[in-house]
């Protein structure tokens, strides 16, 4: 209950006001492989990898899409998952010559879920400066991360 506890962890919302400083982890998922960096070599079934967690309890079930959340399938459970731990979310995705975009979700037993970035930002705000040092206002961003699939195979994140 230090002063910098509650200076740098706490979230400061849109109308100025601030959450109470918390070190509570939202429900999140996010795919590790493919990601920023690497590229694939053509069309065809691609393994992707990736993680989920809550520090509300065990993840209930993680969707994977393969075209921006126009469909989201499943993943294949791999063990019940501890509470409140990592849960791996192994999916297969076919993926074809051109653009893609690769997400993931997460919902909790809670009944949380992870949230878009759209609405992230309408609770939280969005930067738009760099934030002063020692500042780390949103550094608990659960939002969904999207890795945009080049028609030349090039991975690379985008929001």
């Amino acid at each position: 209950m230090s002063m910098y506890e509650s200076r740098t962890y706490s979230q400061i919302l849109p109308d100025g006001k601030a959450y109470r400083f918390y070190f509570l982890q939202e429900v999140k998922s996010f795919i590790t492989s493919p990601s920023h960096g690497m590229a694939l070599k053509g069309s065809g079934l691609y393994e992707v990898s990736g993680i989920a967690y809550s520090g509300a309890g065990r993840i209930e079930k993680v969707m994977v899409s393969a075209d921006g959340r126009k469909e989201l399938g499943p993943s294949r459970a791999s063990g019940a998952g501890l509470e409140q731990g990592l849960h791996p979310l192994p999916h297969a995705v076919a993926l074809g010559r051109g653009p893609a975009t690769l997400q993931s979700r997460a919902w909790d037993e809670a009944g949380n879920v992870q949230p878009t970035r759209a609405e992230f930002v309408a609770v939280r705000g969005e930067l738009t400066k760099p934030p002063p040092i020692l500042s780390f206002p949103n550094q608990h961003c659960n939002s969904i991360t999207s890795w945009g699939i080049a028609s030349n195979g090039e991975v690379k994140h985008y929001a």
